[in-house]
């Protein structure tokens, strides 16, 4: 039934449509502290209610065909690039005298011996070739060659030095014991120490009067059956005891030991005297394997902390 003199009447919805739109316009319309007006800028009027039907239904379909904006997609990370490879390190001795060394590397490792015990690497320090330890840096460690020949042998045997120990002395007769062993350990290291003082003084890395090497690097004993070994056991470990006790004496900051386990059994018995020294293992045949091998056991029974193998005719090495 139609009703000609009755108000026209915005239908609920459409009012219902209306209020929210209004609501969402105050609702962008920034507000500010104490209802302070800000002064630098000016700002669009709001829009007033209207009860105009022609009005409201006109406001609807703007609001209808204003396209809203969409959150954009989140972006695609881009793929970590993989980080440059870090360069093995490198030990180094008199084999390698002469040669173009190499030039990238994370640590270096030089020997001062020229492969025996009481001998001098003659690369060394400043000499007709280039200086392996120049090369390596002054943070460089340092490995020394180990052996045990006993008195028929050598021509450095302790005998009658009374410190460390006593080899044959009046109080203590008898070349061929421990306690001799023990001396002539204590001195190959100490030889080998000052063959590396002397390099540092020659390069002014260290005083020429200086009774210790600055920064008190690590040293490595080199255990090998190409050096000289007894078949007595007991009197090999003797003498890699003195080694490492002189370098003590010398308050390096670590003594550890290059070998491989089989070596390592064959020289000392497999002793685990120095459980508390880390072992760094020859062998591997790359880097890979290198790594691989991180997962052995250290044959002093202590820390595997580097795997060695040949990359390019040069020692490399991966610390575990």
């Amino acid at each position: 039934m139609s009703c000609p003199n009755r108000r026209f009447r915005v239908p609920a919805s459409l009012l219902a449509a209306f209020t929210l739109a209004a609501f969402g316009a105050l609702a962008l319309t920034p507000m500010t502290a104490l209802g302070v007006e800000p002064i630098d800028r000016l700002e669009e009027p709001r829009p007033q209610p209207t009860s105009d039907p022609e009005a409201v239904a006109e406001l609807l379909r703007r609001l209808a065909s204003t396209p809203r904006a969409r959150p954009s997609a989140e972006p695609t990370p881009s793929p970590t690039p993989d980080p440059t490879p870090m360069p093995p390190g490198f030990d180094i001795s008199y084999p390698q005298c002469g040669d173009d060394y190499p030039e990238d590397f994370s640590f270096a490792i030089v020997g001062v011996n020229g492969g025996r015990v009481h001998s001098r690497n003659p690369c060394l320090g400043p000499g007709d070739d280039p200086s392996q330890l120049e090369w390596a840096g002054r943070y460089a460690e340092l490995y020394a060659n180990t052996g045990n020949p006993g008195p028929e042998l050598s021509l450095y045997w302790p005998i009658g030095q009374t410190e460390p120990r006593e080899c044959d002395t009046v109080d203590n007769p008898g070349a061929d014991s421990v306690d001799c062993a023990y001396a002539y350990g204590w001195n190959a290291a100490e030889h080998a120490y000052g063959l590396a003082l002397d390099a540092f003084a020659d390069l002014e890395w260290a005083d020429a009067d200086a009774e210790r090497l600055p920064g008190a690097p690590t040293w490595w004993l080199d255990v090998e059956d190409a050096n000289s070994w007894r078949d007595d056991r007991g009197l090999n470990i003797a003498a890699l005891e003195g080694a490492v006790n002189y370098l003590e004496s010398m308050e390096v900051q670590e003594v550890g030991f290059y070998s491989t386990p089989r070596l390592w059994d064959r020289i000392t018995g497999g002793t685990d005297v120095f459980a508390d020294y880390p072992s760094w293992h020859a062998g591997a045949s790359d880097l890979e394997d290198a790594k691989d091998r991180c997962d052995d056991t250290a044959f002093t029974g202590g820390e595997l902390r580097m795997v060695q193998w040949i990359d390019e005719g040069f020692d490399a090495n991966h610390r575990c």
